[in-house]
This record gives C-alpha cells, sequence and structure tokens, in this order.
C-alpha cells in the first residue's frame, strides 16, 4: 500500500493539535480526519475515532503494524511541516481560504 496523496485540511495555532490531515492510498482509498498532535516534545498522528456510549474512543481505521505506523507518521508530519512552512511565508492554499472567511461578516 503506497500513500499517493496528503492534504492538510485545517491548521491550528493554539493547544495541542496542529492540522487536521487527510490521506490517500494507492489512488484509491482516503482517510480522513488524522489528527498531527504536539504534545511533551515531539509530533504523533492520531487516527480517526468515535466516541462510545461509555466515554471511551476507538479508532475507526489504524494501521495494524508499527512499520506502517511508523511510515504513515512520518509522511503526514512531514507534510504538515512543509504546509506550516507554506503557510507562513503565505504560499500554502490554506492561506487563500483564510483570506476568503477574513471577508465575511458574521
Amino acid at each position: 500500500m503506497t500513500i499517493t496523496d496528503i492534504k492538510i485540511r485545517k491548521l491550528f495555532d493554539e493547544g495541542p493539535m496542529k492540522a487536521i490531515v487527510s490521506v490517500t492510498f494507492d489512488h484509491a482509498l482516503a482517510v480522513h480526519d488524522i489528527k498531527v498532535i504536539y504534545a511533551r516534545d515531539k509530533f504523533f498522528i492520531v487516527m480517526p475515532s468515535r466516541k462510545n456510549p461509555d466515554g471511551t474512543y476507538r479508532d475507526i481505521v489504524h494501521p495494524i503494524n508499527v512499520e506502517f505506523r511508523s511510515t504513515l507518521e512520518s509522511a503526514v508530519i512531514e507534510a504538515y511541516h512543509a504546509e506550516r512552512e507554506a503557510y507562513d511565508n503565505g504560499t500554502s492554499p490554506l492561506c487563500r481560504r483564510d483570506e476568503e472567511y477574513a471577508d465575511v461578516i458574521l
């Protein structure tokens, strides 16, 4: 299984969650709502999950082995850093989206 696309959907400045990401595999399967977290001086990813009736969370999708988790995590975090740099330089598509929302009067 090959990662064929990583899209950073949203960036956050405040709190431990830094981004929400979608990843496409083999041009055939997309996984949405992967979160990039920065806590305890390191970045890691959290897979999409749902809340159970007892208040616990259960992953909807997750890597089966450590090797693939490491590959996925490295790729997503690398894409996050690239997007963050582009955003800070004003060249990210997310900058244009933020500009569009700034024009909306609430």
